[in-house]
């Protein structure tokens, strides 16, 4: 009795779906996800990436405060903060110069969210990480931090 009762329900729920699918309302018309920048994500040097990010001419700006361990005793798992008080702040993109893909996060902004992130990144070995925010009107703002990464968090 129960796998006929089975066979009954499973061939309902095929029979019910069926016009929705040769109507197309099943079948995906288009990504709902945002776009990727594929050259800046698979570029190998920090200055490709930035240059394919959109952001060839950079000022440098206090506004921007990074907050990551001086020294990370796990280099798989370290943790960037990144704010910044710049008015009219669209987006932060984290970049870590010695990683094979510098490129580590890209981050949108609508106004009235606050330009904050907080992310964890894989770092390869120590390296230098780069904060860029680009600015409502097409500016780009960036800020350094050096990270120490040491091998069994001995700190040396």
């Amino acid at each position: 009795m129960m796998p006929l009762r089975r066979l009954l329900l499973k061939g309902s729920t095929a029979a019910s779906l069926l016009p929705l699918l040769g109507g197309g309302v099943l079948l995906p018309t288009r990504v709902l996800a945002a776009e990727w920048n594929r050259n800046a994500f698979t570029a190998r040097q920090t200055g490709d990436a930035q240059k394919a990010y959109g952001a060839a001419q950079v000022t440098e700006s206090r506004e921007i405060t990074i907050n990551t361990p001086e020294i990370a005793e796990n280099g798989a798992k370290v943790e960037i903060e990144v704010t910044t008080t710049l008015a009219g702040a669209r987006s932060i993109a984290v970049f870590a110069d010695k990683n094979p893909y510098p490129l580590c996060a890209t981050m949108d902004f609508f106004p009235p969210a606050q330009p904050f992130v907080k992310l964890q990144a894989k770092l390869a070995e120590s390296t230098r990480i780069r904060a860029l925010v680009r600015s409502s009107d097409g500016k780009n703002y960036i800020a350094f931090r050096d990270v120490k990464v040491t091998l069994g968090g001995c700190g040396g």
